[in-house]
């Protein structure tokens, strides 16, 4: 190695771009091919500096119009077809130039939300405003269910610590960026279209289960959204807006009958909804639908526990609403 002298007399004629004279280096090769590879490497540092800065503004170019469009998402196939001459990692390096400034977030591997000026303080946006786009991207039908839809029919209780998504299968990983988490829930029967309500958001529109539906989905995925309880405190609020003589067929074909069952048990029971029971009930025997004996709580004991004889409710869990 070089002494501490000829290294820092090497870098600076690199850095300041000086012609050295072959007469200093002509009996040391190895310096001199030393000074061209470092000549080589400042240069193509600096090169790849300037592509990525072109990348980078070009991206913030589309960013612009994007949001300019009304759109709030993009993808990484996009941003390759609009720069086709570019190489992937330079397009991912400017990218995350554009996370780390927190003007955009990733979302899920290849999908982009802009955040936008009011929400740049917290550096994240709420799932509403990019939930269409993304679903759409993986090419996925969908809903917002069970609190969050809740909410839409102000009804949720409390305010939700996640949001949650019925979409089909196979299964989507759940994804928690900036404390914003999405929790997928798949269901293995086609979701009936029928039922999901179209509600605007500031960059469009999300697909919301109707409230009938949305009483179903806190039965059926009580483990979801903390168990039974709190299920019933939210349908306490949320039957104000239920309107259960609406139901039909299809309603029936997706929920399933273990659900109408313990719906029914608790709102006839529990929830002082006597007179929407009864409507459930009589859809359910009009719809073909058979009840077996089962548990109110799923996995709980049912020694010595008595049954409800309209409904087939083993009744093994006390249910004690919060006082409204």
């Amino acid at each position: 190695m070089y002494d501490f002298p000829v290294t820092y007399f090497v870098a600076y004629c690199v850095f300041e771009n000086l012609w050295l004279d072959r007469a200093i280096f002509k009996k040391n090769i190895y310096l001199c091919k030393t000074v061209k590879c470092l000549r080589y490497f400042f240069s193509n540092k600096k090169y790849c500096k300037q592509n990525i800065n072109k990348m980078y503004n070009g991206i913030e170019k589309i960013i612009f119009l994007t949001q300019k469009r009304g759109k709030m998402t993009f993808s990484s196939e996009e941003l390759k077809k609009q720069f086709p001459d570019k190489t992937a990692r330079a397009i991912e390096l400017a990218l995350n130039r554009l996370i780390s400034q927190k003007r955009i977030v990733p979302v899920l591997r290849g999908f982009y939300a802009i955040i936008p000026a009011e929400y740049a303080m917290w550096a994240m946006i709420p799932p509403t405003m990019y939930l269409d786009a993304l679903m759409t991207y993986l090419k996925r039908p969908y809903y917002y269910a069970l609190l969050n839809a809740a909410e839409f029919y102000g009804a949720a209780h409390q305010k939700p610590q996640q949001y949650s998504v019925i979409t089909a299968l196979p299964p989507l990983r759940d994804t928690n960026k900036r404390d914003v988490k999405i929790n997928f829930v798949a269901t293995r029967k086609e979701i009936p279209q029928k039922w999901l309500k179209p509600f605007k958001t500031q960059s469009g529109y999300i697909q919301v289960s109707m409230p009938e539906l949305t009483a179903a989905d806190l039965i059926t995925f009580q483990k979801e959204i903390g168990g039974l309880n709190r299920a019933c405190n939210v349908l306490y609020e949320l039957m104000e807006v239920v309107r259960f003589g609406k139901l039909d067929k299809l309603f029936f074909d997706y929920v399933p009958t273990s659900t109408i069952q313990r719906l029914g048990y608790l709102l006839e029971n529990d929830l002082e909804q006597t007179k929407q029971a009864d409507i459930l009930y009589s859809k359910a025997k009009t719809y073909g639908r058979k009840f077996q004996k089962i548990p109110l709580k799923y996995g709980k004991p049912t020694e010595n526990c008595k049954t409800d004889t309209k409904w087939k409710i083993i009744v093994n869990e006390y249910i004690e609403l919060d006082e409204m």
